[in-house]
């Protein structure tokens, strides 16, 4: 069975970009104990956008939906700025599951930064002003060679 990876894209403001990382750095860990947890990235925009990925690859689609339906991923996302437009249902944040934003799988418009699409809650506001989920499904990957 494939992997399956789910990217929350969290659009941040330059003056709440350091929150939303400082966010994500204070939960470090959080996931990594999940079963079926295989692969955690939060990618800082460039040039030309201001939306951060966040990158998260899961064993299966069950496997992430244990972990977002979990206590620990309800306490980690905690529903930044409940009542907001965005906001996913129950509270949990990563639009998805990272940041403080909703749970991974929500649809269009929540995810980390909304409640993982609004950056890890903790009682503020959301750091993301958007968040969609995207999910895939691993076809083909590879690593550096060795020998």
């Amino acid at each position: 069975m494939p992997s399956v990876v789910k990217i929350n894209v969290l659009t941040v403001s330059p003056e709440m970009r350091e929150e939303l990382e400082r966010r994500f750095s204070g939960r470090a860990g959080v996931v990594e104990s999940a079963e079926g947890f295989e692969w955690f990235e939060l990618l800082r925009p460039q040039e030309g956008t201001d939306r951060y990925l966040v990158y998260t690859r899961w064993r299966s689609e069950e496997d992430f939906r244990r972990w977002t339906e979990s206590q620990a991923f309800q306490r980690g996302h905690a529903q930044a700025g409940a009542g907001q437009a965005g906001a996913g249902p129950g509270g949990p944040g990563h639009g998805n599951g990272h940041g403080g934003e909703q749970p991974h799988g929500q649809a269009t418009g929540q995810g980390h930064g909304q409640g993982h699409g609004q950056g890890h809650g903790h009682g503020q506001g959301p750091a993301a002003s958007d968040a969609e989920l995207w999910s895939f499904e691993v076809v083909q990957s590879a690593g550096p060679r060795t020998g």
